[in-house]
């Protein structure tokens, strides 16, 4: 059975160091380049039309959370490549869904507005109105009441705290900051009884069901990969925009740092990580999800100068080049992408050639990651 003590920060780091295992290099910066745009040329040539509803067990409109994460990727792109094809793709996919939220057009579900991370950001480039309009009136009406339990899976926390820091900064309006901590705490603190998060692994679980005294066939807490690599995503969101006056920007940024330690020395030889990560036996194999969100984190806080480079490096480099030697293929489609579920057993098998059910967020979760490990080669 693999023990898995609590790790202190320090010592965290010199068994990331120990586990990089050989060292890769990072392609150059026009290399990298190319594999993003390969990558999202293979699904904007796919999907041409931004608003076809997404067909799987069932119909689906197509700004869902799935949708909703590749466009985050998309616009990262654009901050480093910038090609009026993806505004224009992007706009379209607002204009086709009239910039509501998805499913319904007022909910407090968080995966039906992470389509408005998107609005926003093309809000703040054209000035729009009706583009942010129907997110504000969203997340407006959850200010109005003192219900903060709605985030029940850590997942939300990617899906809608962006959500509601990018609206409190584009409306100088520290409420939707409030709402947002009090929101989070419940789901770190509170959450299932005593919090979603684990401060002695410094690790969630990934809702309720899997609070301990659940365990994994090896006896060790469940942990799943993509849902860890959500929270990391969601802190980043964050921290790129709350003002650091902000009196819990230094506990997110502590949760970020602490996760990213205990996430270091997890990652397989390979460069990947398990989709369970505790257990590698438990669904074991390479993931691209889950890899690709950690290298974002990663790689997001050595460009703010937050971490180590010299401890981070090697994880980043290794882990950049499985994903894009073994999991990229070169037609652009992504390999060992688990689909959607919610733990080690879902979305399974999980290989080379497999097809998620959706494969439009693993694409924006290696736009997230490429865009920041692109930007360390400067």
């Amino acid at each position: 059975m693999i023990v898995f003590k609590k790790l202190t920060f320090a010592v965290s780091l010199l068994m990331a160091i120990c586990f990089s295992g050989k060292a890769q290099q990072l392609p150059e910066k026009q290399q990298m380049l190319q594999q993003l745009r390969l990558a999202n040329h293979y699904f904007m040539e796919k999907w041409p039309d931004a608003g076809k509803t997404i067909v799987t067990n069932r119909e689906r409109p197509a700004n869902i959370w799935t949708r909703a994460v590749y466009y985050e990727g998309l616009m990262a792109l654009y901050e480093i490549d910038r090609s009026q094809r993806y505004i224009d793709y992007a706009h379209q996919w607002g204009e086709k869904h009239q910039w509501l939220p998805a499913r319904e057009r007022f909910t407090r579900n968080a995966d039906n507005q992470c389509c408005g991370q998107t609005y926003i950001d093309l809000y703040r480039i054209s000035k729009q109105p009706i583009q942010i309009a129907g997110i504000k009136a969203n997340i407006d009406a959850m200010l109005e009441t003192d219900r903060a339990n709605d985030w029940t899976w850590i997942d939300a926390l990617q899906m809608a705290m962006p959500v509601m820091v990018k609206l409190g900064v584009t409306y100088s309006d520290s409420r939707y900051f409030e709402k947002m901590y009090a929101m989070y705490h419940h789901t770190k603190y509170q959450e299932g009884g005593h919090g979603l998060y684990n401060a002695e692994d410094n690790l969630w679980w990934r809702d309720k069901d899997f609070v301990h005294p659940y365990t994994e066939p090896n006896g060790e807490d469940c942990y799943w990969s993509r849902g860890n690599g959500w929270v990391v995503s969601a802190l980043v969101r964050v921290l790129n925009e709350l003002p650091d006056t902000d009196p819990h920007y230094n506990e997110y940024k502590q949760d970020l740092l602490n996760m990213l330690a205990a996430l270091a020395p997890l990652q397989r030889a390979d460069g990947f990580w398990n989709v369970s990560l505790h257990d590698p036996e438990h669904f074991g194999g390479k993931e691209t999800t889950g890899t690709a969100l950690f290298v974002y984190g990663m790689a997001w806080a050595i460009n703010r100068g937050l971490v180590d480079a010299a401890v981070y490096l090697p994880v980043i480099n290794k882990a950049w080049h499985a994903l894009t030697t073994e999991a990229l293929h070169k037609n652009g489609f992504l390999g060992y992408v688990q689909g959607t579920g919610k733990e080690p057993k879902d979305g399974q098998p999980v290989t080379h050639t497999s097809m998620p059910d959706f494969e439009d967020y693993g694409l924006g979760c290696f736009l997230l990651a490429g865009v920041e490990v692109y930007q360390l080669k400067r």
